[in-house]
């Protein structure tokens, strides 16, 4: 009785506050309107009560609709608005079609290819849906305000050549500069052999044999003169995933294979893909299953390379998302939040450093576990590991995570695919010159750095003034024992003696909320937003993993229908699709680096004057990436229908743009 009271008087009060704002917003801009709704929407949601416990037992627990946030980590008010607004209007291009869709077949692929260009070109049509649930007051306005066809943005990639999906050279060149980076490396051992018990999983050996990689290479060098000169490269996640084949093959409309893919270093520094090898464990009494695949010319092995490289891509999507995305940068990120937080005063100049780059994480992470990562949300429905997605990030934090591999250096030496060299800029010499992630990354290292070491040199002068700090103490060691307390025994966690020490730290810290997070998440729209390049699944196994004549003779017959049936459904497609135009948009209040200086760093002339340079080399950064660009003989960052990359350049216009690097996690 008392709830139900509290309720009709919050009702009451609200009802007589919304109709005294009525009046008062009328006189007011749109923009300014839209922030007052929003606002009145917000707090309408924090008072709001419940009018029962759903809860059969009172012991047990329920999810909630909501994460709680602290209101000193929430959105600004004009963040709130776009971020609303932008979702709405981009989620809708896919829910409302998905939704119409699922009422025939939930499983419906695209019959032709021309069908997906028309998520571009001429749009879906919006069907009439009754309000349900969070969509209600979305649905609703787009049914009352928008055309009856709704339409995709164009994406870069599929703006510039929609054909360059099918090429090699673009399969190759967006594993150095696409929006997953961080998984190429260096072999360093030959053959190559998973670590796996054979008992469980089958032979170990891989498949990938000598005499198969040189006739690849054959006109280069042989395979023993390659890995000498250290120019055979992989994306590995044969391991990772073979122990979810047989979990994920269980679940309708999906399959999984644990996959590897090798490549070649040629000349001009371009990587040339040599072999893709697939895996399907010993399972259901069957023996493990094993092959790989080449580019070819004719017919039937240059189609089943096509197949090969469709599974491949919704592996690598996968391990973007759920490893170099969210669980490096937003997961990791929220100890170092927290920490700060409950362990620095705000006047501590660590804490005023550190904030601009932990601003907002909190509140996404709320919204990306109510939506993206939750049970049955995009990620679960949509992405090959499907119901097993957060278990995979699991388990990669506990194989792949350390702080001391996180920096851009420190990961670009633990891949092999650079090596200390102090005559070299950077103090690194990369093996594969022409690698745009890490020759901008590098640069953008290097100038945070040296910004950082200023603030840090000024309040801090000697090892004794670190020691002697116990916020600062407390703090760091809050981060290893508590915020990452599964690895708090480890080894490897660097000590905080030094100013040293602490310019190392804070320079990691900040390159994961920033530049590691904008070169995986701002690209994704323009090379993911057309998914025959990147597929986030693939729904059903290679044609030649035991044919039925039936299935074999289809594939023959027409195998462009085959490879529009692997590729995502229409819901999947959509919903993902809408997803990354979200997730790839810059809000109008977006917080570059470097751009404007924080008022508290003002207070002291010297740290002024420290932004000044910062701000100066960040804009030089700008121009030096235009050149590079510009430049013809860099073939893996532009070229005839190529996407330019622009992901590490520190300033950007609101919208997807496909570059700019912000402070911290805010989307």
């Amino acid at each position: 009785m008392v709830k139900e009271n509290a309720r009709h008087l919050i009702e009451y009060m609200i009802m007589m506050f919304t109709m005294i704002w009525v009046t008062l917003i009328a006189s007011l801009n749109w923009e300014d309107q839209c922030l007052v709704v929003v606002r009145i929407i917000h707090i309408q949601e924090d008072v709001e009560l419940d009018d029962h416990d759903p809860r059969p037992d009172p012991q047990t627990e329920t999810r909630s609709v909501s994460f709680y946030v602290p209101r000193d980590d929430e959105f600004s008010e004009v963040k709130r608005a776009s971020f609303i607004t932008k979702t709405a209007d981009s989620v809708l291009h896919a829910l409302i079609p998905s939704l119409q869709t699922s009422l025939i077949d939930s499983n419906l692929g695209f019959p032709l290819f021309s069908d997906i260009d028309d998520l571009y070109y001429q749009g879906i049509a919006i069907p009439k849906l009754k309000n349900q649930g969070l969509l209600q007051r979305v649905v609703k306005a787009v049914s009352d305000a928008k055309e009856d066809l709704i339409k995709f943005d164009t994406p870069a990639m599929f703006d510039k050549d929609k054909f360059s999906w099918i090429r090699d050279e673009e399969f190759s060149r967006q594993t150095l500069a696409g929006v997953n980076p961080y998984s190429i490396k260096l072999v360093r051992e030959w053959p190559l052999k998973s670590a796996l018990d054979p008992d469980v999983y089958g032979p170990a050996e891989s498949a990938i044999t000598k005499e198969l990689v040189e006739q690849e290479i054959k006109g280069f060098m042989t395979l023993d003169e390659a890995l000498e000169q250290k120019k055979i490269f992989i994306i590995d996640y044969h391991d990772l995933l073979l122990p979810y084949v047989r979990k994920v093959r269980q679940i309708e409309g999906t399959t999984l294979y644990g996959s590897r893919a090798l490549f070649f270093l040629t000349p001009d520094c371009t990587l040339k893909p040599l072999a893709i090898e697939l895996t399907r464990p010993q399972m259901d009494e069957k023996p493990q299953w094993k092959q790989v695949f080449t580019p070819g010319l004719e017919a039937t092995g240059c189609w089943l390379w096509r197949f090969a490289k469709a599974h491949f891509l919704a592996h690598d999507s996968g391990f973007h998302e759920l490893v170099s995305h969210w669980l490096r940068t937003h997961c990791a990120t929220e100890p170092y939040v927290i920490a700060t937080n409950r362990q620095l005063s705000a006047m501590h100049p660590i804490y005023k450093l550190l904030h601009p780059h932990l601003r907002y994480t909190m509140e996404i992470n709320a919204l990306a576990r109510q939506v993206l990562i939750s049970a049955d949300g995009i990620i679960e429905t949509s992405f090959s590991t499907r119901s097993y997605s957060m278990e995979l990030s699991s388990v990669a934090y506990d194989q792949l995570w350390r702080f001391d591999k996180e920096g851009l250096p420190a990961d670009l030496i633990n891949r092999g695919i650079a090596v200390e060299d102090p005559t070299a800029p950077h103090g690194l010499k990369l093996l594969i010159e022409d690698y745009p992630f890490a020759n901008d990354g590098l640069i953008l290292w290097d100038i945070l750095k040296q910004w950082i070491a200023d603030f840090v040199n000024f309040y801090y002068k000697d090892a004794s003034m670190v020691q002697s700090d116990t916020e600062l103490q407390a703090w760091w060691t809050e981060i290893r024992i508590r915020g990452h307390e599964d690895k708090k025994d480890e080894p490897w966690w660097p000590l905080l003696n030094t100013p040293e020490d602490l310019i190392g730290i804070i320079t990691t810290i900040a390159w994961v909320a920033s530049a590691h997070h904008s070169a995986v998440n701002f690209g994704q729209y323009a090379l993911a937003g057309y998914f025959p390049n990147r597929p986030t699944i693939a729904r059903t196994n290679m044609p030649c993993e035991d044919p039925t004549r039936e299935g074999w003779n289809k594939f023959l017959d027409k195998p462009e229908s085959e490879l529009l049936i692997c590729f995502p459904s229409q819901i999947q497609a959509t919903l993902v699709m809408a997803i990354l135009d979200v997730l790839s948009h810059h809000s109008p209040d977006e917080e570059y680096i470097g751009k404007h200086m924080e008022a508290a760093w003002g207070e002291e002339p010297a740290i002024k004057e420290a932004f000044g340079r910062f701000s100066a080399r960040l804009k030089e950064l700008e121009k030096i990436i235009d050149a590079k660009n510009a430049d013809s003989s860099l073939k893996n960052r532009g070229g005839a229908g190529v996407v330019p990359y622009e992901l590490l350049k520190p300033f950007s216009a609101a919208g997807v743009t496909g570059k700019g690097v912000p402070y911290s996690i805010s989307i």
